[in-house]
């Protein structure tokens, strides 16, 4: 993918004007990206809920679970996507922000049969439910997983904003309007994304990782807490299970998916994914890139099943 005239290009990028949409940004913005889910059944509704006047609501883009990005506004130009917001000192993030939809439906509702339901009554597989309590939240709910390639499309997409724009901060909505939003909730390693792209100077970011990893145990744990006497978090991972990393603490590594948890290192055999790099010019970096491999190891002490009988 790439910016060109404010505008996104690239296999899986589609373009349509949004009728709802305000002035050029006043310089030196936009200095900021928002992070949303759409709490919607899918792309193409929430791209035409974002395009029908009576809305009166936009984004700059929205992510399919597909990996398919529609832009609705240009990169330059206010989107309707935050609404009464303050953070930090700041009011109003519309004047200075670039508002990322991502297709998911949110919170999720348990039923009597141990299925899931979005708000809007549509069933949810139980592999695709995350159990994990919200940054604003004390207490564990359910959750509607985002896709792998919706993580990385949205780290690549940042990472271009970030090179194109004076992009200084990555906030979730549920930052800047905790009182009314939760949204991308904690299905969304949004603190992962802040600290991969904005962790160094912005002439050092290049390339945006995530780190994933395959249960070895014939079933393990899921902790809300790194210790053995922590609450167990749902059922236990079977073995090759895909896990999303976002943390390594003393023989514990924390993952936000298939849930937010944390489980034992050494269960896991771990892998760094690396997305596409970026030259000065923001085009594609046409080196190749390693996928270094990690220790983690796997192993059953005594034929069992890892962590999940402690």
């Amino acid at each position: 993918m790439e910016i060109k005239n404010n505008k996104l290009s690239g296999d899986l990028t589609e373009f349509r004007l949004s009728p709802n949409r305000g002035a050029p940004f006043a310089p030196p913005a936009p200095d900021t990206i928002v992070i949303h889910f759409t709490a919607g059944g899918s792309l193409e509704s929430s791209v035409q809920t974002l395009s029908d006047e009576t809305s009166k609501a936009s984004a700059h883009v929205v992510v399919g679970r597909d990996g398919k990005i529609v832009q609705l506004v240009p990169f330059d130009t206010v989107a309707w996507h935050a609404g009464v917001s303050s953070f930090q000192g700041r009011t109003g993030f519309n004047r200075f922000s670039i508002g990322i939809e991502i297709d998911n439906a949110g919170r999720l509702t348990q039923t009597a049969s141990g299925g899931f339901m979005t708000w809007f009554m549509k069933p949810i597989d139980k592999a695709d439910a995350v159990q994990a309590v919200h940054r604003n939240e004390t207490v564990a709910t359910w959750w509607h997983a985002y896709t792998e390639v919706q993580i990385a499309k949205t780290f690549e997409l940042c990472t271009l904003l970030i090179r194109a724009y004076n992009i200084t901060s990555i906030v979730g909505h549920e930052e800047i309007a905790p009182s009314r939003k939760t949204d991308p909730g904690p299905a969304f390693p949004l603190d992962r994304l802040r600290d991969r792209l904005l962790g160094t100077r912005r002439d050092e970011i290049g390339s945006a990782h995530l780190e994933v990893g395959v249960i070895s145990a014939a079933l393990l744990n899921a902790r809300a807490e790194p210790s053995t006497s922590s609450t167990v978090l749902g059922t236990p991972l079977p073995r090759g299970t895909s896990v999303q990393i976002v943390e390594a603490r003393q023989g514990w590594l924390r993952i936000i998916s298939p849930r937010p948890a944390w489980v034992k290192e050494e269960h896991v055999l771990r892998e760094m994914i690396d997305f596409p790099s970026f030259a000065a010019d923001g085009r594609p970096d046409s080196g190749g890139d390693e996928r270094p491999g990690g220790g983690g190891g796997g192993g059953r002490p005594g034929g069992g099943g890892g962590e999940h009988r402690p």
